[in-house]
């Protein structure tokens, strides 16, 4: 069944991803939306009625390293390769206010 995703409905995602389109994009991107819901119902046609819901197809475990306190850099190792510094500190270009 070859679905049909209309224009106006692309717009409307289009607005909730706060993205631009041309008319051009709206025709792609209602095409591949239709695509992808067709895709979805084929999946839907599956049987999994002895298929346990799960978050990931496979387990997984975090591997932490053990939090153990180790001696820092001196400031003067930490800044070695900063291109500028103000004694112990990194200099870095002003970024709010009226620099802009």
């Amino acid at each position: 069944m070859s679905r049909t995703i209309e224009p106006d409905m692309v717009r409307h995602i289009a607005k909730l991803s706060r993205i631009e389109l041309s008319e051009e994009q709206l025709a792609t991107f209602g095409r591949q939306l239709a695509d992808i819901l067709e895709y979805f119902d084929k999946l839907a046609e599956l049987d999994t009625t002895n298929v346990e819901p799960l978050a990931h197809a496979v387990e997984i475990h975090n591997v932490l390293a053990e939090d153990t306190p180790r001696p820092s850099l001196s400031a003067d190792a930490a800044l070695a390769n900063a291109p500028q510094r103000d004694g112990d500190f990194f200099m870095v270009p002003k970024v709010i206010g009226d620099s802009l």
